[in-house]
């Protein structure tokens, strides 16, 4: 009795066949997928001795390999034995296809190896064993190359792991060496929550990097991040401090413009308010929906203020227009008295504008606009008026009148002068200039009388 059969009972027929379909159907990938031929084939390397024992050709000697009882059909029982060869073969066409996979792990590579070189050893098989353990020789070196192109795919992976991770790291240290005045924290605070998740889903689907790497990029990263919300909290404090430091100055401005609002002092009020105003823009912002409110109650004071002095204005505007209607009515009884030709005239209409002149000054203020036009009006009645009082004074002036006798007289007797010299001048050149001169004072003398 071989080996095989040393410590336990050699089955019937029956009961190795139904072990043979249990070992098939629990590894159903293993499958053989060979043909009649082929097992009529591999039946030829055994044979079963009357006694039913059963041996197989390997290495050129025969080896028990286990024993059939009353066996009745010995190719039935080498049909069994055949089966297991060719079942180990196809395990061995399995495991070359499973190393070409992709998904190929080297620990399954090299447990599957060492698998199939203990099953080749002493086979309880019929077959060509010389073949299958050439076959698994052959995937030894086909496992080598899989493991090396998995090797290689590793190393791409963790390259490419480690160029992601650290450019997490760098984009997170870029934002961290950016963190300024202007900094929009909301913002930057969410690409530090993005580069996050990155960093988590690297790490779930990338390649492991070795712990020494792995650990420095993460300190990298973690420092930039404690970095900028360290700056984010300091921000926030300051934030804080400037919106208390706010809130309390536009409340201080609301209490002065509640002081403000029942002023009539127009003007200088006005001008309060506006300085509020700017104190109000400087004071700086406290937050979306406390600012609202807190403009609404300056808002509220400031308009009741600047609600009474355009009330004041429009009642104001209104006695302005009935006083431009007085005066438009005056100043056109004052044209009513031109034109003035003669000094009588002009004595009677002086008169008659001075009384118009008295009611024109008990009249109050008139629109600013007509203000310009209205008293331009009136000043040219005036104007009229004057001049011819003026022109009759120039004329019954006894001085003034000596004044023109004696410059009537030199003016004549400069241009008797200059006709003498005109007259004895020879050079063409000279002669112009002095007849120049005479036209001149010519019009002078014809200008005085």
């Amino acid at each position: 009795m071989s080996q095989d059969n040393a410590t336990t009972p050699t089955p019937s027929p029956a009961a190795f066949a139904h072990m043979a379909a249990g070992a098939t159907m629990k590894n159903q990938a293993h499958v053989s997928t060979y043909g009649d031929a082929d097992l009529e084939a591999a039946k030829v390397f055994g044979r079963i001795a009357d006694d039913g024992t059963v041996f197989v050709k390997d290495n050129g000697e025969e080896r028990e390999i286990g024993q059939f009882a009353d066996v009745e059909n010995k190719d039935e029982a080498l049909n069994l034995y055949a089966r297991r060869y060719l079942d180990l073969k196809a395990k061995i066409d399995h495991a070359r296809a499973r190393f070409a996979s992709s998904t190929i792990k080297t620990r399954e590579i090299d447990e599957t190896l060492e698998s199939l070189i203990q099953e080749v050893q002493a086979p309880a098989i019929i077959g060509d064993l010389e073949s299958v353990r050439a076959s698994v020789e052959s995937l030894k070196a086909f496992g080598n190359q899989a493991k090396e192109k998995i090797a290689q795919a590793h190393e791409a992976a963790v390259k490419a792991a480690l160029a992601q991770r650290t450019t997490i790291v760098e984009e997170a240290e870029k934002l961290t060496a950016s963190l300024g005045e202007s900094t929009n924290w909301r913002n930057t605070g969410e690409k530090f929550n993005d580069l996050f998740v990155q960093w988590q889903n690297a790490q779930k689907t990338g390649a492991r990097l070795d712990k020494k790497t792995a650990d420095a990029l993460w300190s990298r990263f973690s420092k930039a991040r404690n970095t900028f919300n360290a700056q984010r909290r300091a921000w926030i404090a300051a934030r804080d401090t400037a919106r208390g430091a706010a809130r309390e100055a536009k409340k201080a401005i609301i209490a002065q413009a509640e002081e403000l609002k029942n002023s009539t002092d127009w003007g200088e009020t006005s001008r309060k308010f506006t300085a509020l105003m700017n104190d109000w823009k400087k004071a700086g912002r406290v937050g979306q929906i406390e600012d609202d409110n807190l403009w609404k109650q300056f808002r509220a004071a400031a308009d009741t203020f600047f609600d009474a002095r355009q009330a004041d204005r429009d009642q104001m505007n209104a006695v302005e227009k009935e006083n431009l209607a007085q005066k438009e009515a005056l100043v056109a009884k004052a044209e009513a008295l031109l034109p003035v030709n003669d000094i009588k005239a002009a004595k009677t209409a002086r008169a008659a504008l001075a009384r118009i002149q008295d009611e024109w000054d008990t009249i109050g203020r008139v629109p600013r606009a007509d203000v310009a036009r209205i008293e331009s009006r009136m000043d040219a009645v005036e104007k009229q008026i004057k001049q011819v009082e003026d022109s009759e004074w120039t004329r019954t002036d006894p001085e003034a009148n000596a004044r023109k006798s004696s410059f009537e007289e030199q003016l004549t007797a400069q241009l008797t002068q200059l006709d003498e010299k005109i007259s004895t001048e020879s050079d063409p050149h000279k002669k112009a200039q002095l007849q120049a001169e005479r036209d001149a004072k010519a019009q002078w003398l014809a200008a005085v009388k």
